[in-house]
């Protein structure tokens, strides 16, 4: 998170370097792209010459290799054991799911057809950055950066579920501290599906239950 900009964009090479950036982006967000930018960068051995033909910059290769490195040596002083997935879905959702743990207060709900998005924290219209590499416009995305430059932006988005920011930061999403609108709507709504699909349960608390309370007194 704290590594500065991989991406090189001379400007007589734009269409280049897009067309690269586009090779190594995963569609389901920016964080994920990095995560395969860096994976690729290690595969390819630290190659500079790797980096330089995908208009990446070396440097801040090597200071998300420092972070790593950095993280990985906490890790092992505290004893937590470095796990990983080969199933590289559920790593992605294991990820996007991790990210939601530790920045739910960078959330950002789509407003309306025109595609901008509110900020849950304090409300502001923004608008994906055009370096977003998103194949769509998800319903809720989780960001690292709000930019304002000829409008309000916000960079390096991710795709997230509704379901996520209440089971994973339920203090934070307390509808009950929610202003009315969109947003609020939108959450609890989930909440009564989640509520539904819990009921009708044969083991739930819903009519399943009940029904069977039915049958045996008959």
């Amino acid at each position: 998170m704290s590594v500065p900009n991989i991406w090189i964009r001379p400007n007589n090479q734009r269409r280049e370097a897009d067309a690269a950036k586009q090779m190594l982006t995963v569609p389901d967000g920016d964080h994920l792209t990095l995560l395969n930018v860096y994976n690729q960068y290690v595969l390819n051995r630290h190659d500079k010459n790797w980096a330089w033909t995908n208009y990446l910059s070396q440097r801040a290769l090597m200071q998300a290799d420092n972070v790593r490195a950095q993280l990985q040596r906490t890790m092992e002083k505290f004893d937590i054991e470095l796990v990983s997935l080969s199933d590289e879905r559920k790593l992605y959702i294991n990820i996007r799911q991790a990210l939601v743990c530790g920045f739910f207060m960078q959330i950002a709900h789509k407003e309306g057809e025109k595609g901008n998005y509110l900020t849950v924290k304090d409300n502001q219209v923004v608008a994906l950055h055009p370096s977003c590499g998103l194949d769509n416009q998800p319903e809720w995305v989780i960001f690292n950066e709000f930019v304002l430059t000829t409008r309000p932006y916000i960079r390096t988005v991710s795709d997230v579920k509704a379901e996520w920011l209440l089971e994973y930061a339920s203090s934070y999403f307390d509808l009950s501290t929610f202003p009315d609108g969109e947003t609020k709507r939108t959450l609890q709504r989930v909440i009564n599906k989640r509520a539904g699909k819990y009921a009708q349960r044969p083991d739930g608390n819903g009519a399943d239950t009940r029904d069977k309370k039915k049958r045996r007194k008959e």
